[in-house]
């Protein structure tokens, strides 16, 4: 049953890291500040160190999403239960993953926590204490990032206008930028006189905003993407921190395992996941929500690690998903770019998560008593 567990455990990371990996550093992408492969890597290590450093600072985390609150204290570590909750929560986010959907792992968990818990007990579970522990947190999240995001970029913006710094546009081909222009539509340029093209998603061509002078001796469209990596990793760096407790948790009946060797191991199926398998949900967090330049990116990515690295430290059950599609919305929102039918695509898929996730880790449960 121990073999078992590890390996629910193990696919529960290898799919969060699958779905949720790239999406610290989805404005990298999405603005043109660097290729996928690069902001894959920049992802994948700065979760890592998330990872290892939750061994220190995850241990709230750990305890609420172990059930303790929710179920029976006799309940709690039955390694037919944690089995069930992993199985649930990863068939969930590999499912969503395989469409290109952005879910949250917080939200599949909770889902089966409940279903399995259901099962396990014969209805012995708190739901009464769902509110409270779980659902206020993740409510709010999305909705302070946004004010949060949008409050930061205005500061910026304001910042930037009174030093007297402009930007200007182009249009990218591979590694060669073609022509820079005044600020056109979003995603169009003007490549020569009377010829407009539009810069298709997917393809090699894409507009890309810059910075123009210098601050202080310094580039300002060099700096800006300085500072843009750095918040990305902040972000990525957060959401290994917010995360790995959560599925580390189902480690509870491992007794003989300590806490570091657990992190180490969920982190580690984390980064596997994100390198083999975040193509396609990068793509939606890229592109599809939003677009945006460097400095609304870094305003983006700043506002999320704050926000998840705070609730982190507290304790308190956020959802990377939650918080950076938030910041994103709340880009596309000031600037007129959101894409309503993303967004509407994405909400349903985070309402849909916690039934499906509760329905399959009930299955598993079920089967598992069943099996003896």
């Amino acid at each position: 049953m121990l073999i078992t567990l590890l390996v629910a455990v193990a696919l529960l990371a290898y799919a969060n890291g699958a779905n949720d990996n790239f999406k610290g550093v989805a404005t990298l992408l999405g603005s043109g500040t660097c290729n996928y492969r690069r902001a894959l890597g920049w992802a994948c290590l700065t979760t890592l160190a998330g990872s290892l450093g939750a061994i220190w600072l995850g241990s709230n985390l750990a305890q609420r999403f172990s059930g303790r609150g929710l179920l029976p204290d006799g309940s709690v570590g039955a390694p037919v239960f944690l089995i069930s909750v992993g199985v649930g929560a990863a068939a969930t986010v590999i499912l969503a993953t395989r469409l290109g959907q952005s879910v949250s792992t917080t939200h599949s968990l909770i889902g089966a926590l409940v279903g399995a818990g259901l099962v396990y007990t014969n209805g012995a579970v708190a739901l009464s204490q769902l509110g409270s522990l779980f659902f206020a947190p993740l409510l709010l999240s999305p909705v302070v990032a946004m004010a949060g995001t949008v409050t930061l970029y205005l500061v910026f913006r304001a910042t930037r206008l009174g030093l007297g710094i402009d930007k200007e546009s182009c249009v990218c081909v591979g590694e060669k930028i073609l022509n820079c222009v005044a600020l056109p539509a979003a995603r169009e340029a003007v490549l020569r006189p009377g010829v407009t093209w539009r810069a298709a998603v997917g393809s090699m061509e894409y507009c890309r905003q810059t910075y123009l002078g210098n601050f202080l001796g310094i580039p300002v469209a060099r700096a800006v993407e300085k500072l843009h990596y750095l918040s990305a990793g902040a972000v990525s760096f957060a959401r290994g921190l917010n995360d790995t407790p959560k599925i580390a948790a189902l480690l509870v009946a491992a007794e003989g395992l300590a806490a570091a060797p657990r992190y180490a191991l969920v982190g580690l199926f984390i980064a596997i996941g994100g390198f083999v398998s975040a193509r396609r949900v990068a793509e939606t967090m890229s592109f599809r929500i939003s677009s945006l330049n460097p400095g609304q990116g870094f305003s983006a990515n700043l506002a999320t690690a704050l926000l998840v690295v705070g609730a982190s430290g507290l304790g308190m059950p956020v959802s990377t998903t939650h918080v950076s599609a938030g910041s994103l919305l709340g880009i596309g929102l000031l600037s007129g770019s959101a894409d309503r039918r993303t967004i509407s695509s994405i909400a349903a898929s985070w309402i849909g998560t916690l039934p499906l996730a509760a329905a399959l880790g009930a299955m598993v449960c079920w089967g598992l008593k069943g099996y003896g």
